[in-house]
């Protein structure tokens, strides 16, 4: 019988890790959302972290809790509190059914002298009734997954800011990835976290408020919440804000408010489409620039996966993906023609 020699026995070994790996993986795979959030405050945060262990020579633990403190204020708080603001909302518009069924024939009224369509608002709302009761059971139920995944990422970042060092230094080491290449990787990451993440959010919350500000300017109701809802699609460039002014317009136009239906419209695509491209212009000066075609991409891969947090997750995975390929690439490259110098993706 022949006995397994050194090499044959750690092949084997590498199998098993392997398989346990992947099962692991698997059986961890509602962490995903978890891990991912933990990824994106680390980077956003780990500049502070270092600055005040570093700098200000604060104790770890004690610096990492008040970056937890600080995200759970500056990001957490602010967006459960919209949530809830349209959560409210929706439960206000279902306990009075009548202003539904008033502003339905409002619109059916004019559908039919427009369009020759007299029930234009009932097929339309059949076909949506069914996905919206979908989406609001699914965020119903989604409530306690969604503090079950915060718990888990602020105890997985409470760990990565207050023992960074040691954490950065795993990563390099089991990376397979050269040196060099960890570097460009981990200062790419960070400038596409902050250009999906904080650039993004930066122009939802600039579009949300220009369409509330809109909705004062020609008389459409409830301009605050439209304009927080605004914020919550202006994740989706060039579509997301125009899936909100666009029905209210036609909303105002079929009330026999045409000036201020038409004027919401221009207002609309005037300024708020195209501050987009403005802000993404200045945002692609200081840090990345993602196209809008692999954040578009990113949110319908996103959504499904991870909910209301594919908004961000999809983009960013996408991101990551594309920069994996380009330091393929370069590598790729490098070992064709080693005499060659590629210091920058092209």
């Amino acid at each position: 019988m022949a006995v397994l020699n050194f090499k044959q026995r750690n092949y084997i070994i590498l199998a098993i890790i392997v398989a346990l790996g992947l099962l692991l993986g698997y059986a961890a795979r509602g962490l995903l959302s978890a891990v991912l959030g933990a990824i994106v405050f680390y980077t956003i945060f780990r500049s502070l972290n270092i600055w005040l262990t570093e700098k200000k020579h604060f104790h770890r633990a004690l610096a990492a809790i008040i970056i937890l403190l600080i995200s759970f204020f500056v990001v957490i708080l602010p967006v459960s509190t919209m949530v809830s603001m349209v959560a409210s909302k929706i439960h206000e518009v279902a306990s009075n059914p009548s202003d539904i069924q008033a502003l339905f024939s409002n619109i059916d009224k004019f559908a039919n002298e427009k369009f020759h369509q007299p029930h234009l608002i009932q097929d339309v709302f059949s076909k949506l009734q069914s996905v919206g009761v979908s989406i609001i059971s699914s965020a119903v139920s989604g409530v306690a997954s969604t503090l079950f995944t915060l718990s888990i990422m602020y105890f997985l970042l409470y760990f990565m800011f207050s023992d960074y060092k040691a954490m950065e230094t795993a990563l390099m080491k089991y990376s397979p990835l050269t040196t060099a290449d960890n570097l460009r990787f981990g200062n790419e990451v960070r400038n596409m976290t902050y250009s999906n993440v904080l650039g993004q959010a930066l122009i939802a919350v600039v579009q949300g408020g220009l369409l509330a500000i809109g909705f004062l300017i020609f008389g459409a109701e409830d301009a605050l919440f439209w304009g927080v809802i605004t914020v919550f699609l202006a994740f989706v460039p060039l579509i997301g804000a125009p899936l909100v002014f666009v029905p209210v317009a036609i909303i105002q136009i079929s009330n026999g408010h045409t000036g201020q239906g038409v004027g919401l419209l221009l207002w609309g695509f005037i300024l708020v489409t195209n501050i987009d491209n403005v802000l993404r212009y200045f945002i692609s000066k200081k840090v990345a620039d993602t196209h809008p075609i692999i954040t578009i991409i990113g949110v319908i891969i996103g959504i499904p996966m991870f909910g209301m947090l594919g908004l961000v997750f999809g983009p960013l995975l996408m991101s990551f993906f594309i920069l994996l390929v380009k330091i393929y690439e370069l590598n790729r490259l490098k070992l064709n023609d080693p005499e060659s110098q590629f210091n920058d993706y092209e």
